[in-house]
């Protein structure tokens, strides 16, 4: 589906998780590759295996929250591929404690903010005026759902950060539109990749999540690496300032439930085919109010 031969890819966070996964799709489409993160060891390995499967491949370490070695990386790839076709701004960090926003401290806030947000605009930038300069070029940042509104499952830094990310995307996708610059989003769900599968179905995180999603799964590297190739690549020509979901309709929603429906238990005579979907959460005894339906149009109101 994806052709990139002749075109030059430059990818941040490549080391592992799902910037490993874009290094591998681009290289079995054709592309070029220059790749960045700050540790060497795993992103020569991603590198080599880019170049096994015929890819031209530059491996070059930074941080993408420093501006020197932002402006190194990119100069180093247009030197060793004379241009930078494609910009993926998959770099990213988190925090896994689990703080509420009223303990959240200043030092990892700013941090995140500055790898997240500030990051992804060093590289925007940069790569940016190389490609209005050529007349073209394709960018697309790596959001999240968690940027896209509140959620019980926020990292308050982390939300702010893909927050901004989202409007820097419509922002710039916008100004350089009319040269030739597209600029796009690709905000994922929780995805789960062959790092982060055994921990999360060891904690049954992987249900947990299941039971917040409409589709009522998790979703797979492969589901966000194919929106990311559509969005870099031609066929996607018209398109530019969007923030495109993979959420397996998350984002969609107005809540998804725990508990199943009341209403789901109203008309026994025409069940959800083939079934409605199997809660982890047992009816809590105030169900049982409304189990029946509701008097006057699914059972007969008592007569006075």
């Amino acid at each position: 589906m994806f052709d990139f031969k002749g075109k030059s890819v430059l990818i941040t966070g490549a080391s592992y998780g799902l910037g490993e996964q874009f290094a591998y799709a681009f290289a079995d489409a054709g592309a070029d590759l220059v790749l960045t993160a700050r540790s060497e060891e795993l992103l020569e390995g991603v590198g080599e295996a880019c170049r096994e499967k015929g890819s031209k491949v530059t491996v070059a370490t930074g941080d993408v929250s420093v501006e020197d070695d932002v402006k190194r990386v990119v100069e180093q790839g247009i030197a060793d591929h004379g241009k930078i076709d494609v910009l993926i701004n998959n770099a990213g960090i988190a925090d896994m404690r689990g703080l509420a926003p009223e303990h959240f401290d200043s030092e990892t806030f700013n941090r995140i903010i500055s790898v997240d947000l500030v990051g992804a605009f060093f590289y925007a930038r940069e790569c940016g005026r190389h490609m209005l300069e050529n007349g073209s070029g394709s960018i697309v940042n790596i959001g999240s759902i968690l940027g896209n509104g509140g959620s019980e499952n926020g990292v308050i830094a982390y939300s702010a950060a893909k927050g901004g990310l989202r409007n820097m995307t419509m922002q710039l996708g916008t100004e350089w539109a009319d040269r030739g610059v597209r600029v796009n989003a690709v905000s994922p769900g929780f995805i789960v990749t062959e790092m982060t599968r055994p921990a999360l179905e060891a904690l049954g995180m992987d249900k947990w999540i299941a039971t917040r999603t409409p589709m009522r799964r998790v979703g797979e590297s492969g589901e966000v690496t194919n929106a990311v190739m559509f969005l870099a690549s031609d066929l996607a020509s018209y398109i530019t300032g969007v923030d495109l979901l993979v959420d397996g309709g998350t984002n969609a929603s107005n809540g998804t439930f725990q508990i199943p429906p009341i209403h789901h238990e109203w008309n026994k005579d025409q069940p959800m085919i083939p079934s409605s979907y199997e809660p982890v959460q047992p009816r809590p005894d105030w169900y049982q109010a409304l189990e029946a339906g509701v008097p006057g149009v699914h059972y007969p109101l008592p007569e006075e």
